[in-house]
């Protein structure tokens, strides 16, 4: 319960209220006040901002926590260690009536509620160095262990609180939450039920987090990685367009490939018809060879489904060679609609093929559809050889397809009965048992009542037109005794989703608990779902993924809300699983989005999922990542808002992705640093990063005040170093004829004629809007009229380059660089009004 509502009722009227919090939520409970629910802030947090974790080897010294917690081995040796310098500083008698104390306290950074006892839910407040202890707690050890808090503590207040009163002492380490306090924190069974386990609400559902990853795609249909430890991820747009997204997080200006003019796609909301699929080939990494599903218009006006063979250019690994396209397979499409789209290598190395059944409603080609019907490619799945080829045709057929011999049947075939497979997986298998890998997963999008998620078996019939889902679609087909048919593993009807979208079977490292969940969603509705298999029973039990809620997700980086429309599933080369949605269904809108799917009831240990990948060579620009989202953390206030845009990413567009590499959680609220000395040679200045950037503003413009700028000269010239018209000036300058002339005109005028000039001027608007927005540049000085020249002093020669500066140049800038100017061997001479300053450092 809240402490400032638990402080305002009455014993009587808490102890009510408690029995209500236990019966309304197994895991955490709710205060009911008045009309309103509040939610009690109870989601395991550690020190570093992520959730606890299972450790892989026994803890030592904090074994209370070795089952579950924010301790490895490591940290707990460490905790250890300095457990053993406090006992060695007290004395023998007291050592042994206040060790247990000082051990408690200490292992108290591995509680699984570390966050909340140190007060750490907040990043920008200080840390605690003794967690919230509860007042009984304290008192006995404020008694046993006097002359051990300066051991412990560093903090002035908490050692003279110490020595005041023991009141005052146990008040100050006393929590918002009393919940959480020391040692009453472990006899919570509220907070500790089926801790570290997937937080599930009263129907059960599972309550996820989300990371946003990529942004601005125009209906992204898939992403995939080349599983050539590169780590790279390939996003699909309708449109035809393949994006390359490095595993920093930045996207490359130019695409991977552009097949715009050849894919046939229409603006329309909900059109099938565009680039559907990719997949790169198992030994990519030698061969370059990737594999693309897309749909055309020939001349003819006739529509059809193409499959290529491409490779990528030898000299740009991030660039396709489109004169390198190779058609493998082309199928008429008799509609606009149900032109299936996925592509896939199984564990066997042969390319799979899944296409829809040629569109319409209910199949009607032929007297058993095209699904049922063998001797055409459609409402099948395809199994080739991509690596050989026949007299006939460009691949070979694998010599265990099922219908080799069948007269009647398609060689390629080798699943059959299918609408419209929408994204199918291959399952990895557990990660130690390897169990359940290879198994081919999708989901078949249905007619009028039910959706269904099959696992696809050699020479298996799918049902379709006979069956939808578990039900007869086709009477006469359903009843004849030959169908026998490969029922689905799980089936939904249309109150729950229209449109199925096919995912994946986890098998990632950051999320231990949703191992062996398969994870898919519903296009229309917007849903996620997940099924677990009984082994035992041999069936699938079906659980909903809904969004955690504030508190659930209130770590750094997440939200809790996604587009409506879910296009795609993937996963990365780590195991990892996102999805990727869109808010307006259509080729040409750019509102898609690619989300992370992350549990954050529990971690894995901290460096199990790093990953070394392999450095690719970029020659296009790199985009950075611009999120468009708030996190629940900033939309709380803990968190500022990252403000601080790098000169290039103002400039380039912002469909980028996150970095999908384990790193400290606080890191994108670093100050970008500042610019490099290599790029000091080339622009001759410094300009330090501000954490608000405003636009430029122009300068007002006044002929009698306005500095003319020097022509650049190339810093491969040589100028002859003239000599000094100053005795005591140590850096040399050298005019340009143009510099001279109007250093001439200056001199003519003084100061002070200025001034009396600009004093009678009349009255401009112009101006005076120059002027107000002149004064809202930063630094807050106003800039002064400076033309300044850059000498580079080398082999006893000095090369000098008239500039002007593109910035407002003040003397507190100045001073404030000069120290690092000093470093590269650089100087600035600057001119102020025809007056030279000395041994000025810009």
């Amino acid at each position: 319960m809240t402490p400032d509502l638990t402080f305002a009722l009455s014993q009587k009227t808490k102890k009510r209220w408690e029995w209500k919090e236990l019966a309304l939520h197994p895991s955490c409970p709710l205060f009911l006040f008045g009309f309103y629910v509040l939610p009690v802030s109870c989601h395991p947090q550690c020190l570093d901002y992520r959730p606890p974790f299972k450790p892989d080897s026994r803890l030592q010294f904090c074994s209370q926590y070795g089952t579950f917690g924010c301790c490895n081995q490591k940290k707990d040796n460490a905790i250890a260690q300095k457990y053993r310098k406090v006992t060695e500083s007290i004395d023998f008698n007291g050592s042994r009536r206040c060790g247990k104390f000082v051990k408690a306290i200490m292992c108290q950074e591995c509680s699984p509620y570390a966050a909340h006892m140190y007060d750490a839910e907040d990043p920008l407040t200080p840390l605690r160095k003794i967690p919230g202890l509860c007042f009984n707690y304290c008192s006995e050890f404020h008694l046993n262990c006097r002359s051990s808090i300066h051991l412990l503590t560093k903090d002035r207040q908490m050692q003279e609180s110490w020595e005041r009163d023991r009141n005052y002492f146990c008040n100050l380490l006393q929590l918002p939450d009393p919940d959480y306090c020391f040692p009453n924190v472990l006899k919570n069974t509220d907070l500790n039920q089926n801790l570290g386990s997937v937080v599930e609400d009263q129907q059960g559902c599972l309550r996820l987090c989300l990371q946003e990853i990529a942004n601005g795609l125009k209906n992204p249909v898939l992403m995939i990685h080349a599983n050539d430890d590169t780590h790279r991820l390939f996003v699909a747009e309708q449109l035809g367009f393949v994006w390359v997204y490095l595993p920093d997080g930045t996207r490359l200006s130019e695409p991977f490939l552009d097949l715009t003019r050849q894919v046939l796609t229409t603006p329309w909301v909900g059109d099938e018809r565009g680039f559907l699929g990719l997949t790169f080939h198992p030994k990519f990494k030698a061969n370059g060879k990737f594999y693309v599903y897309y749909s055309i218009l020939t001349k003819g006006k006739v529509e059809k489904v193409r499959v290529s063979e491409l490779k990528i250019l030898p000299h740009d690994m991030n660039q396709a060679d489109l004169y390198s396209e190779r058609c493998i397979l082309e199928i008429v499409e008799p509609a606009a609609n149900h032109n299936g789209g996925q592509i896939l290598f199984g564990l066997d190395g042969f390319l799979y093929i899944f296409t829809g059944d040629g569109g319409k409603a209910g199949d009607p080609f032929g007297k058993f559809g095209n699904a049922q019907n063998k001797s055409v490619l459609l409402g099948k799945v395809l199994r080739i050889d991509v690596d050989g080829s026949s007299y006939d045709r460009p691949y070979q057929i694998p010599l265990d397809n099922p219908f080799v011999h069948d007269r009647i049947a398609r060689p390629e075939i080798y699943a059959y009965g299918v609408r419209n497979m929408w994204r199918c997986s291959v399952d990895r298998g557990d990660p130690i048992t390897k169990e359940g890998r290879g198994r081919l997963f999708c989901g078949d999008v249905g007619q009028n009542m039910y959706e269904e998620v099959d696992i696809i078996v050699k020479g298996g019939n799918y049902g379709w037109r006979a069956k939808e889902g578990f039900e007869c679609y086709d009477t006469k087909l359903c009843q004849n005794s030959s169908l026998d048919d490969i029922l689905p593993i799980y089936a939904y009807d249309h109150s729950v989703g229209k449109s199925v979208t096919g995912g994946y079977v986890y098998r990632g490292c950051e999320s231990p608990n949703l191992n062996g969940l398969y994870i898919f969603g519903d296009f229309m509705s917007g849903r996620l779902m997940a099924l677990q298999e009984d082994l035992k029973a041999g069936m699938w039990k079906q659980q909903d993924i809904c969004m955690g809620d504030y508190q659930t997700c209130l770590f750094p980086g997440l939200i809790n809300h996604h587009h409506k429309f879910i296009i795609s599933f993937a996963e990365d080369e780590a195991g990892e699983l996102y999805f990727l949605a869109t808010s307006f269904p259509s080729a040409y809108a750019s509102q898609g989005i690619i989300y992370k799917l992350i549990d954050p009831s529990r971690t894995a240990v901290p460096g199990k999922c790093k990953y070394k990948s392999v450095p690719v060579k970029v020659k296009s620009k790199r985009n950075p990542f611009v999120p468009q989202e708030r996190t629940l953390l900033e939309i709380s206030g803990m968190v500022a808002v990252p403000t601080i845009p790098s000169k290039e990413r103002l400039k380039q567009p912002t469909t980028t992705r996150a970095s999908t590499t384990t790193r400290h959680p606080m890191t994108h609220l670093k100050r970008i640093r500042p610019m490099k000395k290599n790029n000091l040679r080339e622009r001759g200045t410094y300009k330090p990063s501000h954490q608000n950037v405003r636009p430029r503003v122009k300068k007002p413009i006044s002929r009698k005040s306005m500095t003319r700028k020097a022509p650049v000269i190339p810093p491969q010239s040589v100028i002859k170093p003239a000599k000094s018209s100053h005795p005591n000036r140590s850096i040399t300058r050298q005019h340009s004829s143009s510099e001279s002339k109007l250093t001439k005109k200056r001199n003519k005028t003084s100061h002070k004629g200025l001034r009396k000039k600009k004093a009678k001027k009349k009255y401009n608007a112009k101006s005076a809007e120059n002027r107000a927005n002149l004064s809202r540049l930063t630094p807050k000085a106003q800039p002064h009229k400076k033309t300044c020249s850059v000498s580079i002093k080398k082999k006893n020669k000095i090369y000098t380059q008239p500039i002007s500066s593109p910035k407002s140049i003040t003397s507190r800038s100045l001073k404030k660089s000069a120290k690092r100017i000093k470093r590269t061997g650089f100087s600035y001479e600057c001119v102020k009004a025809g007056k030279s300053e000395q041994n000025e450092y810009c």
